[in-house]
């Protein structure tokens, strides 16, 4: 057998790894001969994950995704589905390997990333429409913008992770930014006044590289006169990237609150599993869902309100905890589904009453 092992002894030591606590699932016993006995249970978690992730992005660029491929609504909704059929399949994965209790905080996680998410498809809109980006270099431009974004997610998470860890009374102050930020979503409009050529980001790169307004044509730098340029399509690129960070600025601190389970103990490594695996599957999902919801965007109109309420919700949730005050994973789980699925049964609902009065003058007619 070499690599694996089916005796008793080292099943034994798999098994505390998985259940400390002695009890032994049945579920989890039918996979203890297949784990190899050099590797512990979250390095092997962390291997599928990362195996998953690898073979995931093959299939969708060079399957579902292919350069210069018209993507349809069609094509958008299957590859929609695929990333979140993927990351229940994780959750389920992580409910067998680890139990209900990381499982439940993944999900919970997961679908708070991938809400905010869908908040920020906006103003990558207003990116695209700005820079007249041709719909064959959108897909492919998203998709380098989001790597890079994930990226600087994962450094993000590890300093955050750290500096809490040695600081925890962080974690509050998380808290109160978390109340101030859902207040501020909630009465805010501001992204439908966004304008690319103001931000800080546009202005710095401009400042800093020399720029072409020849056309792309999918190239990210040309070569004028001897001299390098950036097109753009690279400018895109950076925009996307950077706007991502901004809002990450909201979405980690939000998946750390919901993961922690107080101020004062450090994470675990299923809280840094849960923190890592959370951001980066809602992050590969964006590209897709960009083009889903590029044309339905406003039907939305109040999922941002939904979103704030769930900010709030978190923020007092962190910040009850220095009371001892504590408020379990499975009811936040029910709040953020509550308020989510709330915000886009009613923004439905206001959407059809404004388009009601029109359709009556048009029967009039």
């Amino acid at each position: 057998m070499g690599l694996f092992t089916s005796n008793g002894a080292s099943n034994c030591i798999v098994n505390s790894l998985i259940n400390p606590g002695g009890k032994t699932n049945s579920s989890k016993a039918l996979f203890l001969p297949l784990k190899p006995y050099f590797m512990t249970v979250d390095q092997v978690i962390y291997l599928v994950f990362g195996i998953v992730l690898v073979i995931a992005l093959a299939l969708d660029l060079g399957v579902m995704s292919k350069r210069h491929a018209h993507i349809t609504i069609k094509k958008a909704l299957y590859q929609t589905l695929f990333w979140v059929g993927l990351s229940v399949g994780f959750c389920l994965f992580l409910w067998f390997e680890k139990n209900s209790i990381v499982a439940t905080k993944f999900f919970t996680a997961y679908l708070m990333e991938w809400s905010l998410s869908v908040d920020n498809i906006f103003v990558f809109i207003l990116i695209f429409t700005f820079f007249k980006v041709k719909e064959d270099d959108a897909a492919r431009a998203l998709l380098i913008g989001i790597l890079l974004a994930i990226v600087f997610r994962i450094v993000f998470i590890a300093v955050g992770i750290e500096l809490i860890d040695r600081f925890h009374w962080l974690l509050y102050v998380f808290g109160f930014f978390l109340l101030y930020t859902g207040y501020k979503l909630f009465f805010n409009k501001d992204d439908h006044d966004y304008d690319p050529s103001q931000s800080k980001v546009y202005k710095l790169t401009m400042r800093l590289f020399r720029v072409t307004n020849i056309e792309a044509n999918g190239r990210f730098i040309v070569n004028i006169g001897g001299k390098i340029f950036f097109t753009s399509l690279a400018l895109v690129v950076i925009m996307l990237a950077f706007t991502d960070i901004v809002f990450a600025l909201d979405s980690i601190p939000t998946v750390v609150s919901l993961v922690r389970t107080k101020a004062n103990v450090p994470f675990t490594a299923d809280d840094k599993l849960v923190i890592y695996s959370s951001n980066i599957f809602a992050v590969l999902g964006l590209r897709s869902l960009f083009f889903l919801l590029k044309g339905a965007v406003n039907k939305f109109a109040y999922l941002q309100q939904g979103i704030a309420i769930v900010l709030v919700f978190i923020g007092v949730k962190m910040l009850i905890e220095f009371f001892d005050i504590h408020i379990s994973i499975f009811v936040s789980l029910a709040f953020v589904v509550l308020c989510l699925s709330g915000s886009i049964i009613y923004s439905g609902i206001a959407a059809r009453k404004k388009t009601l009065p029109h359709e009556v003058k048009k029967v009039d007619a």
